[in-house]
């Protein structure tokens, strides 16, 4: 079957319901613009393939769709599990309903998406909880820097009425000190300076930083690429970008010495990808298309005491650090009106990044 009414034709494409149309073998006749981003695929090269080559699920459900062809009755289905082509799960639910047309039986499917309406949420709430200790971190640096500015005053005020110089080794170390502290503070603020924009691609970016980690770890970290070539240049802060993707494959190499892989036979692993996704929504505001850059290490993963807390400014899971790394990286990110997220568990933790490549966007 094919849909030859134009307005028929613009409605289905324009649904955010994602719905595909199966024949009587379950071979694909139609999928909307919404079916495609959810599954990865294109409705035109993907026409006449049968449903298992778009996603699967398992053979009970395959039999059900049978069933509703022959028996002609609709069904729901509520947390289904598809698994698509390139190997991403989604917990969906859908509903099937047989069409009568001349004789014959069709399948429409309508699938609405479970975990991308979590993941939304989630984002709000991370969003949310970044503002909030933006506000408690400048809140605090304001009480710490007033008076860190009089003790560094008074102390060069006492230095100049010591009779002796080799007391003046007590007030340089209150001044150095108060220096210190003053830095510390303004690196938990971040940079008030504005993204300094230009059109970059963003592999330029990545293969910095990988030169980088390169000469850091001297060859011993396994770095494996994985670009999508026909990404479009974006409007970014080429340094402050390097900085951010930076941060994290440092954390990256870190966790991976922390099992002496950089000492063994086998080296530790980072990886960088990069994918395009369509319609995606950051906070309120959905773009029409976004670039993703996922760093992949295969460390022990990070400790579900610290999942929570991960970007806020001053935690950290090894005792020399900072915790002022992801902190700044997320800055950076939320600069660019992007979003960066973080799913871990031992030998697998992926950083994703989200940038908008459009700046054109819509309120969902």
């Amino acid at each position: 079957m094919t849909i030859n009414d134009s307005l028929h034709r613009l409605l289905l494409d324009n649904l955010t319901t994602a719905t595909l149309l199966l024949n009587a073998e379950l071979c694909l006749e139609y999928m909307n613009p919404a079916a495609e981003m959810l599954l990865a695929v294109s409705g035109q090269r993907s026409h006449g393939q049968f449903i298992s080559e778009l996603f699967t699920e398992s053979p009970e459900a395959l039999a059900s769709l049978r069933q509703a062809v022959e028996e002609a009755h609709p069904f729901n289905k509520r947390e289904a599990v598809l698994t698509s082509l390139a190997g991403q799960t989604l917990t969906v639910d859908y509903a099937v309903t047989p069409i009568i047309n001349r004789g014959q039986t069709l399948l429409l499917l309508e699938v609405h998406p479970r975990d991308r309406l979590l993941r939304i949420t989630k984002e709000e709430a991370q969003i949310s909880k970044q503002e909030t200790t933006k506000l408690l971190v400048r809140g605090l640096a304001h009480e710490i820097k007033n008076p860190l500015g009089g003790i560094r005053g008074a102390a060069q005020l006492l230095a100049r009425e010591l009779p002796d110089e080799s007391l003046k080794d007590y007030t340089n170390v209150i001044i150095e000190e108060a220096d210190r502290l003053r830095n510390l503070v303004d690196r938990m603020l971040g940079s008030n300076k504005l993204p300094s924009l230009s059109v970059t691609n963003i592999h330029e970016v990545l293969e910095r930083v990988c030169s980088l980690v390169d000469a850091e770890s001297q060859g011993r970290i396994n770095l494996q690429r994985d670009y999508d070539p026909s990404i479009p240049d974006l409007l970014i802060d080429r340094e402050q970008l390097i900085q951010a993707v930076l941060n994290i494959v440092r954390n990256a190499m870190q966790a991976l010495a922390s099992l002496g892989e950089l000492g063994s036979a086998s080296l530790g692993r980072i990886s960088l990808r990069t994918r395009t996704l369509r319609q995606f929504t950051i906070g309120h505001v959905r773009h029409r298309l976004v670039v993703k850059v996922e760093i992949i290490d295969n460390g022990p993963g990070i400790p579900a005491e610290l999942r929570d807390t991960l970007f806020y400014p001053m935690v950290s899971g090894r005792p020399d650090g900072t915790g002022l790394g992801l902190a700044i990286t997320q800055n950076i990110i939320s600069q660019h009106q992007g979003l960066i997220e973080c799913e871990s568990h031992p030998g697998h933790t992926v950083f994703s990044i989200f940038l908008p490549l459009e700046q054109g966007a819509t309120a969902p």
